[in-house]
């Protein structure tokens, strides 16, 4: 088994590339290095350079490989398609130009969705047009990224948004083809969605591509969910602890990549406001340290 473990600009509080309170692209570079970490996810696109010389210099500075990029756009709504069509593409561009690999489609907060997050039984459902309309979408990107950028495309599950529970996750699964459509599969959120992580890769575990390592707080998990919490307000809260913390097995995680001969990269994603007391770099070293201590 050879598992690279990788972190993300999200681990830094980075979740749009045009927000001021987002820490410069080169100190995030500089604190994942130093944390340990020989790759990095893009981020939004607009955070790093999208110059492929400047932003390959600075990779090549702190010895850091380029993981893969996440689109996080909102594929739910018609209206925005543009907006999603610019971001992939961007990304793509932006992959390949060094030489990364994994393209991640997630569907963004919706405010339909977002005071259901974590709750199944109470999250508003699309008709049958609108989730044919949103699946094509969803396709649409996949098939370009795999076909047109030769990426490995795969769908991630996040709270708020409408590919959130599993039930959603597998009908997608279902109905797009897996030659252009893999899974990215977040630990965290499919906590935070209230179903066991583990159980769902045993089932997927062909058809996982690239993994996210999230924890999640169980305590703070029970309360936004009673509360109806927004997730940007739960991230405040600390729902996102550091890994081994929470209530994800990851012992039970390495095993499932472990049976299946997994290869490839993990990424360490600890959503944080950047605006409170956090300490990105720190939980960035505390998780690095955690998982080489399970075997990683």
């Amino acid at each position: 088994m050879t598992i690279r473990i990788g972190n993300a600009p999200c681990s830094w509080g980075v979740e749009f590339a045009d927000d001021p309170r987002n820490p410069a692209w080169r100190t995030v570079l500089k604190e994942n290095a130093e944390a340990g970490y020989k790759g990095i996810e893009l981020g939004p696109v607009g955070f790093m350079p999208e110059d492929p010389v400047e932003l390959g210099d600075a990779l090549a500075e702190h010895d850091l490989e380029l993981i893969g990029g996440v689109v996080f756009r909102p594929f739910h709504d018609p209206e925005a398609w543009e907006d999603v069509l610019d971001g992939s593409v961007r990304t793509c561009k932006a992959l390949v130009a060094h030489g990364a690999q994994h393209l991640v489609l997630i569907d963004s907060i919706s405010p339909r969705r977002a005071p259901t997050a974590g709750r199944a039984d109470a999250a508003e459902q699309m008709d049958q047009a609108e989730w044919a309309a949103y699946r094509d979408r969803i396709a649409h990107i996949a098939k370009m990224g795999a076909e047109e950028y030769g990426l490995t495309v795969g769908i991630h599950a996040h709270a708020a948004g409408f590919m959130d529970f599993e039930p959603e996750l597998e009908r997608l699964l279902d109905e797009v083809s897996e030659d252009i459509l893999k899974i990215c599969f977040d630990t965290g959120h499919h906590s935070y969605a209230g179903f066991d992580p583990v159980a769902f890769m045993k089932r997927h575990i062909n058809r996982i591509s690239y993994m996210h390592f999230k924890d999640i707080d169980p305590v703070v998990k029970a309360d936004v969910i009673a509360k109806g919490t927004g997730f940007y307000d739960a991230c405040g809260q600390g729902i996102f602890c550091n890994l081994g913390q929470g209530d994800v097995d990851f012992p039970a995680v390495r095993q499932v990549l472990v049976d299946a001969g997994f290869e490839g990269c993990c990424t360490v994603e600890q959503d944080c406001d950047p605006t409170l007391d956090v300490r990105p770099m720190d939980d960035a070293m505390a998780n690095r340290k955690y998982l080489e201590s399970i075997g990683f």
